[in-house]
């Protein structure tokens, strides 16, 4: 029994840490691609930095969820809280949303002036490609240990968001490979559905019962 709980307790300082990892490794993808996105005039960029501060949030709420979880703190709580934030973090996605399909969209209407190269941007959304589904599989794991839903619904998220650095990639690979100029908002339109998505995911809660 002793050895069972020592096990647990091992993973949970694994998951704890690999949600700071993926903190801290949002918060320096948004600053990257904020930069980077304001000065290509990249729409998709700019819209895949403002997703990946949300996610900084998002996270940041799981990981105020497991150190509570890790104290003994009461159940029914933590959940009233979370539900709370999760509804916050739900509207700023729809707002996303619709900022990205603005701009987007008047973008492709007016036919204006194309994007720059973004070789940072390019090698940012590759890197995020490679490096978060990895860190999605360690999370899933300790979720399995642990028996943490909240856990295993945001590293499920992480695997998802990389379908976000996909279209980053080929939005701005098309643009400096083909100077195919309507790349750059056509990647951003697509992101529109996952940030719908999760918006109303938030809105009604669902992260929090996943």
């Amino acid at each position: 029994m002793r050895g069972a709980d020592d096990t647990i307790r091992s993973w949970m300082r694994i998951a704890l840490n690999l949600v700071i990892a993926t903190i801290a490794y949002n918060v320096l993808e948004a600053c990257v691609a904020l930069w980077a996105g304001i000065v290509a005039g990249s729409i998709a960029l700019v819209g895949f930095g403002l997703d990946s501060l949300i996610e900084v949030l998002a996270a940041s709420v799981l990981l105020g969820r497991l150190r509570l979880e890790r104290s003994g703190a009461d159940h029914e709580t933590v959940e009233h809280a979370e539900r709370r934030v999760h509804r916050l973090i739900g509207g700023t996605f729809l707002a996303l949303a619709l900022y990205v399909l603005g701009q987007a969209g008047w973008i492709l209407w007016q036919q204006e002036a194309p994007p720059s190269e973004s070789t940072v941007g390019i090698v940012l959304a590759l890197a995020s490609l490679l490096i978060m589904p990895l860190v999605s599989l360690g999370k899933l794991r300790a979720a399995n240990v642990i028996d943490s839903a909240a856990l295993r619904a945001e590293a499920k998220e992480t695997i998802a968001c990389s379908y976000l650095s996909l279209t980053l990639f080929l939005g701005l690979g098309a643009n400096a490979v083909a100077g195919w100029w309507w790349a750059d908002p056509i990647a951003a339109l697509l992101m529109v559905p996952w940030l719908i998505k999760e918006g109303m995911e938030g809105l009604r809660g669902e992260a929090c019962d996943d």
